[in-house]
């Protein structure tokens, strides 16, 4: 047997799409927000000399930082409602710590202790770990840590939940009369809904009890958190819609977005010099430039794009004041534009579009459908989740409905759902189940 081997040569043409820096930073801008695809363009700009970022500024656009008010007849300024964050729960603490206290070693004690509080006021160390590590005694650590405990906010220096709670009943004279005492010996069974324990240990009524219990519903459980960063306390919208005498008008809104611009002065000088690698770097920047500024213009083009077919499939959450959704999908929305569904994915994720009643994320607009029982359009999940809520809304609340007795009366709506479907939803909605729904009322 010969074994011949035959070399040939052939030539294919093949299309692949090679994915490199400048196409993979293209598509991390689709998705930045706005703070994202800010510090990303300054980041770029200390690379780049000819790239030069600048927030654009529009005097009569106010709407990114103000809101329409509930009433619909004024409009608040929302960022000056917010709170200074100057000065830190500790700060603070120390602070009322040598205003009230003399130079004493129970002052020490109590600074030391300060030491170890979390950013919502709660105390991170036992007083067995501090005699430790101190050498005071019990007594002086208790001593210490009552000091601490009487400062403001109420509640601060708490070990747990429940001293937290106790702490701020004992300085208000307006909570009912039985509430340190449940908080202290019947802390469990009132979380847990075990009222007629208390009714018979107590010798009291339901009724008393349900109003200890919406007594520290109002109380909080973090007494630092007021001290924490707000950095994210209010976002600037990416489009707004309007209703005109024509109809809704949708826009990208200018206030606080990025603008790139080109140094056309520094690229002129510096090509002057006539250096032949001074002139390739600076093609080489001039290219980099042109694809970042290409970047954050499709980037741009592509979210106002969404937003029309928004405003269009979702016209009557704009003008009803029910704000329905109708089902749909990303798909949907990229079949129309004639783009990647992954693309519509990033553009609506972390975008906001602002509207005369409040700021909305883009995804919010999208969601499957159910079917109805009536043979009528499907409804959106969302439309369902909020009949769920009216449901219960209009319930007798000293006899709250089952989720079995939810299934029946939407059923009767031509809405079908299982048991475990309104389960979900309602845990979505963060709505208690039944038997913690119940409230007694005088009558």
């Amino acid at each position: 047997m010969r074994f011949e081997q035959h070399l040939s040569q052939q030539q294919k043409q093949t299309q692949k799409l090679a994915m490199t820096q400048q196409l993979q930073q293209s598509i991390k801008m689709l998705q930045f927000s706005t703070p994202e695809l800010l510090s990303f363009l300054e980041n770029k700009s200390l690379e780049n000399p000819l790239l030069e970022v600048s927030t654009q500024i529009d005097d009569d656009d106010s709407s990114a930082y103000s809101r329409v008010s509930s009433s619909g007849d004024s409009t608040q300024d929302w960022l000056s409602q917010l709170p200074s964050t100057e000065e830190s729960l500790f700060e603070y603490v120390i602070e009322q710590i040598h205003l009230n206290y003399r130079d004493t070693y129970l002052r020490q004690l109590t600074l030391y202790l300060v030491e170890f509080l979390d950013v919502n006021g709660y105390l991170t160390i036992t007083l067995e770990q501090a005699m430790e590590q101190t050498q005071a005694s019990y007594i002086e650590l208790l001593d210490a840590l009552r000091l601490l405990q009487v400062l403001d906010p109420a509640g601060i220096g708490a070990r747990n939940l429940q001293e937290c709670l106790m702490l701020q009943t004992e300085r208000d004279d307006q909570a009912p009369v039985l509430t340190y005492i449940i908080l202290e010996e019947f802390f469990e069974e009132l979380a847990d809904r075990k009222w007629p324990v208390i009714e018979k240990a107590l010798d009291t009524t339901l009724i008393d009890i349900q109003e200890v219990f919406d007594y520290v519903q109002r109380l909080s459980p973090f007494p630092g958190a007021r001290f924490g960063s707000i950095s994210d306390a209010y976002i600037i919208p990416d489009l707004m819609v309007r209703q005109t005498e024509s109809g809704l008008s949708i826009q990208s809104t200018k206030q606080g977005m990025p603008k790139v611009t080109f140094q056309e002065n520094y690229f002129k000088r510096m090509s002057a010099t006539g250096d032949p690698e001074v002139k390739n770097y600076l093609a080489d920047r001039k290219k980099e430039f042109e694809w970042i500024q290409s970047g954050v213009d499709y980037r741009g083009d592509t979210i106002l794009r969404i937003g029309e077919v928004i405003v269009k499939k979702q016209h009557q959450f704009f003008l009803d004041t029910t704000h329905p959704l109708v089902p749909m999908l990303m798909k949907d929305v990229a079949t129309e534009l004639d783009i990647h569904e992954s693309t519509v994915s990033r553009c609506v994720n972390g975008k906001y579009l602002q509207t005369e009643f409040g700021v909305y994320e883009l995804k919010t607009f999208f969601g499957v459908s159910l079917p109805s029982t009536s043979g009528d359009s499907a409804m959106s999940t969302e439309m369902i989740k909020r009949k769920v809520k009216e449901v219960v809304e209009q319930e007798d609340k000293s006899k709250p409905l089952s989720d079995q007795k939810i299934v029946e009366l939407l059923k009767g709506q031509d809405i079908t759902l299982s048991r475990r479907t309104v389960a979900k939803y309602r845990d979505e909605l963060n709505i208690p189940s039944s038997s913690k729904r119940k409230r007694y009322e005088k009558k």
